[in-house]
């Protein structure tokens, strides 16, 4: 297998900005004059920890630790190889790679289970996109489409296909395609009969493929399609993939693909409740919409969207379960995220496909565009459902329950502006409305205050924050920072015969040498793919992001190299005075004796050092 050279590593490397790359997945903003930061992709955090630094190229998380270069970040972003994230990225930025190196990492890739599986699902889509558009079995379900206001460009642009009404249809496709029937029954396409043999789980379906992220196929989810030959009202209105190694509903957002590079040019995602909505939306050239899997938003799916994006508008359907189910995704996000959210309800009970049909895309644009309400104007209408107004009681349920809803209102001049329109309507003064709101808060924050018994969970944590480091510690990294930042520095560290206190310190001092020695000069991305273990390149992203200044002096050197200098000294007393202490209890005095002695010795030794 041919080997990509370094010389062509480092050409990449060097024509790609690593804040362009990162910002098609974080959303990053400017964070000082050299760096851009956002939430970490790689932990859950509602406040950003994630610094990139564009004049260094690398990112760090101060909140989980991790860092790297470019290429680390693709790495374990996409969960690539190293070979693949340096081709990976060449693609992002259209960066030409030689013939001979494009497919280096191909042998690899067929040979996982996952991508075994991805050609599983890609083919499968094809072989109904195919059956779609082109026979007489799919003939009827494409007129329903078309009638429905899909063009055959969108059809085309999603792939959407037709399973007809076959059992064995999917699997005789695949047994005459040589295709490995090993993973099948893993693949979720099929269903295991008690004879053993399998069956297709799609049939008689639409056929909507389901991509990642990155819009590889990972799974399907089929609605089913009525006709007069075959109405059976058990089924199922939608059948989705079942769980499997690629497909995992709480993670896939629909569409989520296509409208990445959209969300992130207007800052705004649409999230609708079904794939039609979706679909409708685009072909009104709302292309930055997505919907979850027919199930409630998930952590998941919220920070996939907070990494993009601040503003996220909801459009579900306008009937009361719409409404509903508007008001737990409101809830949902607002403990789960800081998204700013606003909400198109859509008139008539309409949900936004019929929408589009009766009103045309221009009147479904612009229904977006003007007809958004903040989330109080939304839970104003919502907490009026099923309430009699006239009655005194519900009506002070009413504004109870509106009160608590303000809280998550921040701006002053809304909760001013909300507090005279309940002021005015229910005859209750403002003085007693403000009140009765401090106090909420009041209790809100006393909430809050109190300890949980709750773990914090692994993806929460942030270890490096957490871990307090002695004052050795502190001095080995500083010394390291002043290293990689004036390279002529390591030639005096090699005559005062340094040696860090802790392994891991003088490892990374080692490291450096040897690539000083290979390299010439010191580039912080360079140097992170030359060492390849990731606890390491964590703690070089560490050293590197210090808050320190960026000039050092002759003297914090000199009292650098003391504090690591006679840290062993104090470490060896210390060891000593503990023997000391047992020699004591067992009263072996000869041993004591000893003890004292070098303690005293050690002792003078360390002065002296100082």
């Amino acid at each position: 297998m041919a080997k990509i050279p370094q010389q062509e590593i480092d050409d990449i490397r060097d024509k790609t900005n690593i804040v362009d790359v990162i910002g098609q997945y974080v959303q990053l903003k400017k964070s000082g004059s050299k760096n851009y930061s956002g939430l970490c992709p790689f932990h859950n955090e509602k406040t950003p920890s994630f610094s990139v630094a564009e004049d260094k190229q690398f990112y760090y998380c101060f909140g989980c630790g991790r860092g790297g270069n470019i290429f680390s970040f693709i790495q374990e972003i996409e969960g690539l190889s190293f070979v693949e994230s340096i081709l990976k990225v060449a693609e992002i930025e259209g960066i030409e790679v030689s013939e001979q190196y494009r497919n280096v990492s191909v042998e690899n890739e067929v040979s996982s289970k996952q991508q075994q599986l991805i050609q599983l699902y890609e083919k499968a889509a094809e072989v109904y996109h195919h059956m779609l558009v082109n026979t007489a079995l799919g003939e009827t379900a494409l007129d329903y489409l078309h009638k429905r206001g899909l063009s055959d460009q969108l059809i085309e642009e999603f792939n959407i296909g037709f399973a007809p009404n076959q059992r064995d249809f999917l699997f005789r496709v695949f047994q005459n395609e040589s295709l490995d029937s090993e993973i099948f029954p893993e693949s979720g396409l099929f269903v295991e009969r008690e004879n053993e043999e399998l069956a297709d789980r799609f049939y008689q379906r639409i056929m909507f493929p389901i991509r990642n992220f990155q819009g590889k196929t990972v799974g399907f989810s089929g609605r089913f399609f009525a006709t007069e030959d075959f109405n059976d009202q058990d089924q199922p209105k939608y059948l989705n993939s079942p769980e499997t190694e690629l497909f995992n509903k709480r993670e896939i957002l629909f569409n989520f693909d296509k409208a990445r590079s959209s969300i992130r040019k207007s800052g705004t995602v649409y999230l609708f409740e079904g794939f039609m909505d979706v679909l409708a939306a685009y072909r009104s050239g709302i292309t930055n919409g997505i919907a979850s899997m027919g199930t409630s938003l998930t952590n998941e799916q919220i920070t996939s969207i907070s990494r993009l994006t601040q503003e996220l508008v909801l459009c579900y359907d306008g009937d009361q379960a719409g409404i509903a189910a508007t008001d737990r995704a409101i809830g949902h996000l607002q403990e789960a995220s800081q998204l700013d959210l606003s909400v198109v309800s859509v008139p008539e009970k309409l949900d936004p496909d019929e929408y589009v049909k009766k009103y045309g895309p221009e009147g479904f644009v612009s229904l977006l565009e003007h007809g958004k309400e903040t989330v109080f104007l939304f839970k104003m209408r919502y907490r009026r459902m099923g309430k009699n107004m006239s009655n005194e009681k519900e009506q002070v349920e009413y504004v109870q329950e509106l009160l608590h809803d303000l809280l998550d209102v921040d701006s002053l001049i809304e909760q001013d502006r909300y507090l005279t329109q309940l002021s005015t309507e229910f005859q209750i003064s403002r003085e007693t409305l403000q009140q009765q709101l401090r106090d909420l808060k009041q209790q809100r924050r006393s909430k809050e205050k109190a300890p949980t018994p709750t773990a914090t969970t692994p993806a929460q944590e942030a270890p490096q924050s957490s871990v307090k480091k002695t004052k050795v510690q502190k001095a080995e990294e500083l010394l390291l920072y002043r290293l990689f930042n004036d390279e002529t520095l390591n030639q005096r560290l090699k005559q005062s015969q340094v040696t860090f206190f802790h392994e891991v310190y003088q490892e990374l001092y080692m490291l450096f040498d040897a690539y000083i020695e290979s390299e010439g000069e010191f580039v912080l991305a360079k140097f992170l793919d030359f060492l390849k273990d990731d606890r390491m390149r964590n703690i070089v992203s560490t050293i590197a992001s210090l808050k320190v200044p960026e000039e050092g002096s002759q003297q914090e050197i000199e009292d650098l190299l003391q504090v690591i200098q006679t840290s062993s000294l104090v470490e060896e007393i210390n060891d000593k005075k503990l023997k000391l202490q047992e020699a004591s209890q067992k009263g072996n005095q000869q041993v004591e004796l000893g003890l004292a002695t070098e303690i005293i010795n050690l002792t003078k030794e360390l002065k002296q050092a100082k």
